[in-house]
């Protein structure tokens, strides 16, 4: 038996949540298609995220330790798969529609620049003449206008629901593309809000996990944090033997346990807010996917501990210092002389402006072909 696009419209209206997103009613693309035989339309955009240059650089982009620290440490790429995992377990468990999940999920870091957070911050400022650099706007330009796989439009022509996830994701003000229909005044779609929450619990886990891995903290002071102290004694984990192992079964049972937490807390929300359709998650006072208060607590402590422990360690500051240097050295040569960018952005900077098209060419960089272009310009010894 084949299935059908029409056949898999059918199944997703019998078998999510009312209150789900469904393909069949998507609110289409921009620039009409015609629909595929045997895809969803959310399947169609999930296919072609992944055939992006964009989500394939992010194999070489840095999530939390930089690509040449070692093989084992998360890059942007495995972080984006780790998150569309667990937004579609959480999906799943709730009856919603989890090929948008996993479609926002696979795009939403597509706009993440070389060097993580740090080189977030660098173009931010770099770039404030034309308004500063955010990635979650970076991903929607990069879907909607950098990536040009096709002769009839720019960008992917996604459908509406997963260019506003993309657009929503982690956003609350100063939303872009205000005045195309986004409706910043209400909720985006629970699978929406899944993908958000989703990238927080990843993070949360996997860079303790990495961090460890790193010998940046240790099991010593990690127990001091008290939701990873409750785990450890649940888990019959000794701080003073802890090897890999044990970090394996903590990082498990943390994911586990957040993901359990937030299916039965948004379960408790849709219940609470009445809501049974759609339209009732748009109109909801405020965002229903969540964990329990408690664990929500406790999640807050173990971010700050993270930030004081692993995103603000000493040797995270220094590459925080170089990625600095690298990525202004190279905006401030570019906008001085735009004739060493390669042709077909020299063509660009003339119709979008130098300072935008060298950001849009930064932040499309790896870590690797950044450093390679900074010796290549400033190394008297390299080719160029």
């Amino acid at each position: 038996m084949i299935y059908t696009r029409e056949r898999l419209e059918r199944s997703e209206a019998n078998t999510l949540a009312s209150y789900a997103v469904r393909s069949s009613q998507s609110r289409g693309r921009l620039y009409p298609e015609n629909p595929s035989k045997y895809r969803t339309a959310f399947q169609k955009d999930r296919d072609r995220v992944i055939h992006t240059s964009a989500f394939r650089r992010l194999e070489h982009k840095t999530q939390v330790f930089v690509n040449t620290e070692g093989d084992h440490y998360r890059t942007r790429l495995t972080h984006t798969l780790e998150v569309a995992q667990v937004a579609k377990s959480i999906t799943r468990a709730l009856g919603l529609n989890d090929d948008l999940a996993e479609t926002v999920a696979l795009a939403h870091d597509l706009g993440h620049p070389p060097f993580g957070h740090a080189g977030e911050r660098t173009l931010d400022r770099l770039a404030r003449s034309e308004g500063g650099f955010d990635h979650n706007k970076q991903s929607l330009r990069v879907v909607t206008e950098l990536e040009r796989r096709y002769p009839g439009f720019p960008g992917l022509n996604l459908t509406w629901e997963t260019l506003e996830g993309i657009m929503k994701h982690e956003t609350e003000h100063d939303l872009p593309g205000q005045g195309h229909g986004w409706e910043p005044d209400k909720q985006p779609s629970l699978e929406a809000q899944v993908v958000n929450l989703a990238d927080e619990l990843a993070y949360n886990a996997h860079d303790l996990e990495d961090g460890l891995r790193g010998g940046h903290l240790n099991a010593e002071q990690i127990a001091e944090v008290p939701l990873i102290s409750d785990l450890m004694n649940r888990l019959a984990l000794d701080p003073h033997r802890f090897g890999s192992a044990e970090r394996y079964v903590l990082i498990r049972e943390l994911l586990g346990l957040t993901i359990e937490s937030a299916i039965s807390e948004t379960d408790r929300q849709l219940g609470a807010h009445g809501v049974e359709t759609l339209d009732d998650v748009r109109s909801a006072p405020t965002k229903l996917v969540c964990t329990e208060p408690p664990l929500h607590t406790q999640l807050a402590e173990l971010k700050a501990f993270l930030y004081k422990n692993l995103y603000y360690h000493y040797r995270q500051i220094r590459m925080t210092k170089k990625a600095d240097r690298i990525l202004e050295a190279l905006f401030c040569a570019y906008v001085e002389t735009p004739k060493m960018l390669p042709w077909e952005l020299q063509r660009r900077a003339e119709e979008k402006g130098v300072v935008r098209t060298v950001t849009d060419y930064l932040a499309g960089m790896t870590d690797r072909y950044a450093g390679d272009e900074y010796r290549r310009l400033f190394d008297p010894q390299a080719l160029t």
